[in-house]
């Protein structure tokens, strides 16, 4: 996330005479990035990204403390200025009672006055609308305001609008139907968060956005300012859902600090009195059920030391941390450290705390170690997926393919089989690509037909399919691809160099049946595991998938030495006719248990139902005669025709 803010307020919380560029530069450096600082008349615009893990810098009072911490690192004076907020003089009790869910909602505040209501002065003006939100009135604007400053969401209602002694949080229902303050008409579908009068009517969708039938208009005289700490999952969830991105609804995803809920409603009571002439303040109604749990964590200077590399005097550390919030204690070469509640989501362990001494003293300071290695590694170890993945996609582009990657998502059309077998996605990104995909050859194909106007193409992925399983997590498999794109696909081809490219990584059990998925093709098997399928599609399309996962159980770089033969092979081929549904595999396998002398048997050429295979003899011993291989080509024909009823030609 990103937020805007001026130079000029930002230093209402930062005392230092740093100039804006330095400021910029040096928490780069450390913290959060400072995108850029552009020009604004005689004043300065921040423009700073935020990581999701640190709320907290959500607001200008997190960076300014940030900056304090940070700025006298590198010598520059710096001091954090908490804001100054007047002491609130409370009157009669709150005329509303609220009833909150703790399931729902963490903390709630709530305190009604009366306003007039007006143009906001030009300082809040300018400060909001530099900040990239547009000011409405003093009213509203105030809430925004004190969302910048503090970093917590407020909300304020039209108390007269409300008409109701109640307001009562609750889940929403599934499709109730409420109209925001932008006038759009939702349907909810159950779960949300939402706030209902004492009447039964939704009045507020929490920590997200306000509806029309309580907003505060130009008319309004009585407002009730809330402040509502909210379940982050359920913001998450709702603004995901409903597609509303609202920027109280980003912060308040990201688990916000309910100890600042207070801070807050008090900064507001004091803007609206400076700005909106707010009187009769009621008593502030504070119900907290949750409140954070205390966090402490020891870590020794020694394993500080050992973990970043560096030798930093101790007191600059704690001097440090202090600045930023943290409670330390040491005690013989110790540190005890209490997290700040809005830390508390991002400190957990001692490697949390490590870190951020890290980058306080400066990432860019620390010396380039490599670390020891305690073991030797090779890189071509067995268990080294990526060595293996890295050989098969150097063949498969030395066989003239191309390597695709492709999205994990898939429409139904694109899904392979039933679709009752299909990962859904809950909040797929368009309602095209909803399932997640369990082949990849249809996102090759999909390739293929974007790219008509190529004749011939070769591509291949190699990437995880997600298979559905009941009563667990969906199983994620490794899995191998390719598409052969030409004006006349040879399935053989693919075939042998399915068989090469696995043989370069020491996988040669390799065996081929008829296709246990119908048409033209063939399953593959090692040994007597299923590992795929290639398919014949059409005249110029063929494809194969294959388990990469199975294929690398069985990768190896172990090696075989055969000593070079003395003595030639004799070489012969044998044509047969032979029922077209025996499989070619079989008879090959057939032909090389006759004999060991038997070294090689290859299909050369088919004819209707005519194969002639090309066979090769040899013996390391000796030479072979001709009667030697009369007597083995005797035994094969035999062999042949008893088996399979083959006719020799």
């Amino acid at each position: 996330m990103n937020i805007k803010i001026l130079d000029s307020w930002l230093r209402d919380y930062l005392k230092t005479e740093a100039s804006p560029q330095k400021i910029g530069e040096l928490l780069s450096l450390s913290s959060v990035s400072i995108e850029r600082i552009e020009n604004y008349g005689n004043d300065y615009i921040y423009d700073i990204e935020v990581t999701t893990n640190r709320p907290d810098l959500m607001s200008i009072t997190g960076i300014a403390r940030e900056a304090a911490a940070i700025l006298p690192r590198f010598g520059i004076k710096a001091e954090f200025l908490p804001p100054k907020i007047p002491k609130v003089f409370p009157g009669e009790n709150l005329s509303i009672k609220i009833i909150n869910d703790p399931k729902l909602v963490n903390r709630v505040l709530a305190v009604s006055m009366d306003v007039k209501i007006n143009p906001s002065p030009k300082i809040v003006r300018e400060r909001l609308e530099t900040s990239g939100i547009r000011s409405l009135n003093n009213v509203i604007d105030v809430t925004n305001y004190v969302m910048r400053i503090v970093g917590h969401p407020a909300h304020v209602f039209d108390l007269d609008r409300l008409n109701s002694k109640e307001l009562i949080i609750r889940e929403a229902k599934k499709e109730e139907q409420i109209e925001t303050l932008d006038n759009k008409i939702y349907s909810l579908k159950g779960g949300e968060i939402v706030a209902e009068n004492d009447k039964g009517e939704v009045v507020d969708l929490l920590g997200i956005m306000g509806l029309a039938n309580s907003v505060v208009t130009d008319e309004t005289q009585r407002i009730l300012f809330f402040i509502d700490n909210n379940d982050p999952y359920r913001i998450r969830k709702t603004s995901m859902d409903m597609g509303i991105r609202t920027e109280a609804a980003t912060i308040n995803e990201k688990g916000i600090d309910p100890e600042i809920a207070l801070e807050a409603l008090t900064l507001g009571i004091s803007l609206f009195e400076k700005y909106a002439q707010a009187k009769n303040v009621s008593q502030i109604v504070d119900i907290y059920p949750n409140k954070p749990v205390q966090r402490k964590i020891t870590v020794s200077f020694d394993q500080i030391r050992r973990i970043i590399g560096v030798d930093v005097d101790d007191k600059q550390w704690t001097a440090a941390l202090g600045m930023m919030g943290f409670i330390t204690k040491i005690e013989k070469g110790v540190f005890e450290i209490s997290v700040p509640s809005f830390r508390l989501s991002d400190i957990r362990n001692e490697e949390d705390v490590i870190e951020e001494i890290a980058r306080i003293y400066g990432y860019h300071k620390l010396p380039s170690i490599l670390p020891p290695l305690s073991q030797t590694i090779t890189a071509r170890s067995a268990i080294d997926r990526f060595y293996w993945e890295s050989k098969i996609k150097q063949a498969m582009k030395y066989w003239g393919f191309t390597e695709c990657y492709t999205y994990s998502f898939v429409s139904e059309e694109m899904f392979d089989g039933p679709i009752d077998k299909a990962l859904k996605i809950a909040n797929p990104l368009t309602n095209d690509y909803i399932y997640m995909r369990n082949s990849l050859v249809p996102s090759l194909l999909q390739v293929i037909s974007d790219n008509k106007q190529t004749e011939e193409m070769a591509l291949f992925e190699i990437s995880n399919i997600y298979l559905k399983r009941a009563g667990g997590l969906p199983r994620e498999n490794l899995s191998f691809a390719g598409v052969l794109k030409k004006e006349k696909a040879d399935f053989f081809k693919l075939k042998g160099l399915i068989e090469q490219v696995l043989a370069d990584i020491g996988v040669e059990t390799l065996t081929f049946k008829p296709s246990t998925k119908g048409g033209s093709g063939a399953s593959v098997f090692i040994k007597s595991e299923y590992l795929g399928e290639i398919e014949l599609l059409d005249t110029d399309l063929v494809d194969f998938e294959l388990d990469l996962d199975l294929i690398l159980e069985h990768a190896s770089n172990k090696k075989v030495f055969k000593p070079f033969a003395k003595y030639p092979p004799m070489v012969e081929d044998l044509t047969l006719n032979v029922n077209e549904r025996i499989n070619t595999q079989e008879i090959i396998d057939h032909v090389l248990r006759q004999s060991n002398l038997i070294t090689a048997v290859t299909l050369k050429d088919t004819y209707k139902n005519s194969r002639t295979f090309h066979i090769i003899f040899q013996d390391l011993e000796k030479n072979l005669t001709k009667s030697d291989v009369t007597r083995l080509r005797g035994k094969i024909i035999a062999s042949l025709a008893e088996r399979f009823k083959a006719d020799i030609k």
